[in-house]
């Protein structure tokens, strides 16, 4: 059952639902879900956001607030894996929905609890969004160019997917968990728990030494060169030389070969502390000629490169075709929708994605029971 709104607990349930889950979303009657009306709307008026992100779930409405709303959801918990649930730290308990009382009615639930901050601590009853998840991390303190203002970054709803991420690798931990001990359990996941994970070794460096990091734009502190030159052509290009063995083939591809042989440049450690002839060197030579010809050689030489592309170049790459890692579906009174395809892909259970979005009031607590009474 997905109870939850606005992004990482319905992300988490859809990326169930994409590998076998059945999927209860339940909305609020004559509200509907938020997510219905953020971002772009449709002729239906339904979001493109909502048919994306809302994918092999059936609806169903049910008001959390009411006594009956409350009873209906403790009908369906006793036949149901896994509730996910968004609300502010202690607001199921006031429901009478608490994790005690719905592993009472089934011990093996598995509730997936996601909030701004967290379950426990002094913010616990703060409220937050994917934005400020990323500013309180300092990811975004990170993000921008060194003489600019602290930058989004370019998904506004980042870190709502990668709790809902982390969400969905939860649930299936607590689910093998289950299969050895029958027990369910209650996972706490705030939203800026999975961004603060991906700081790569910001944290340990600060708590060892002291030093932290600035904004530094398309650069990265670690390796030079790494960061995007413009070609003649106006596209920019993308080119990542995490060592000195890459940088050797890149050189060649340059045709400065020299550059290898100067103490100057020749180790990662000495481009780090001239960083700025480095980038100049590269892009210099870049801009010299077409995007697609830098891409191509530096390919041949198996140097990391690739073009900067707009959501219209991904779109019309062979490779996303290839791989279909985008898809498209027809949705009823709408017609054709493209939307991200399933990740991650199994070779023997691949996942899929059989409708997009969904109708409100699709069926009945009746019916669900029912159905899931049979499984």
């Amino acid at each position: 059952m997905d109870l939850a709104t606005l992004l990482a607990g319905p992300f988490a349930a859809s990326i169930l639902g994409e590998q076998g889950a059945d999927v209860l979303k339940v909305e609020q009657p004559g509200v509907g879900d938020p997510m219905r009306r953020l971002g772009t709307p449709t002729a239906t008026g339904d979001t493109y956001w909502w048919y994306s992100d809302t994918r092999n779930k059936q609806m169903i409405d049910i008001d959390l607030r009411s006594p009956a709303g409350v009873e209906d959801i403790k009908k369906l918990v006793s036949h149901t894996d896994v509730l996910i649930e968004n609300f502010r730290s202690g607001t199921m308990a006031r429901w009478g929905l608490g994790f005690e009382e719905l592993r009472a009615i089934n011990p093996g639930l598995i509730l997936l609890s996601v909030t701004g901050y967290g379950q426990t601590g002094p913010l616990a009853q703060t409220a937050g969004v994917a934005r400020i998840a990323e500013a309180f991390t300092g990811m975004t303190h990170l993000t921008g160019e060194p003489d600019g203002a602290p930058a989004m970054s370019g998904s506004s709803a980042l870190a709502d997917y990668v709790c809902g991420l982390y969400g969905a690798l939860g649930v299936m931990l607590a689910l093998r968990s289950r299969e050895e001990t029958g027990v369910g359990q209650q996972i706490d996941m705030a939203l800026y728990d999975g961004i603060a994970r991906f700081l790569d070794e910001l944290m340990p460096v600060f708590a060892s030494t002291g030093q932290g990091r600035e904004r530094m734009g398309s650069e990265t502190n670690r390796s030079v060169p790494h960061n995007n030159y413009q070609a003649s052509d106006g596209r920019w290009v993308t080119i990542a030389c995490t060592n000195d063995s890459l940088f050797s083939r890149l050189a060649g591809v340059m045709g400065r070969s020299d550059l290898l042989e100067d103490e100057r440049y020749a180790s990662n450690s000495a481009r780090i502390s001239r960083r700025h002839e480095v980038n100049g060197i590269v892009a210099d030579w870049v801009a010299g000629q077409k995007a697609n010809h830098v891409v191509q050689v530096c390919r041949a030489a198996t140097v990391p490169c690739g073009v900067v592309n707009a959501i219209a170049d991904y779109l019309d790459d062979p490779q996303v075709a290839a791989r279909q890692s985008a898809i498209t579906l027809n949705v009823p009174d709408l017609g054709e929708i493209t939307v991200p395809g399933v990740v991650p892909r199994l070779s023997k259970t691949p996942g899929r994605v059989d409708r997009l979005g969904g109708q409100r009031n699709e069926t009945t607590v009746a019916q669900i029971v029912a159905r899931w009474e049979k499984t």
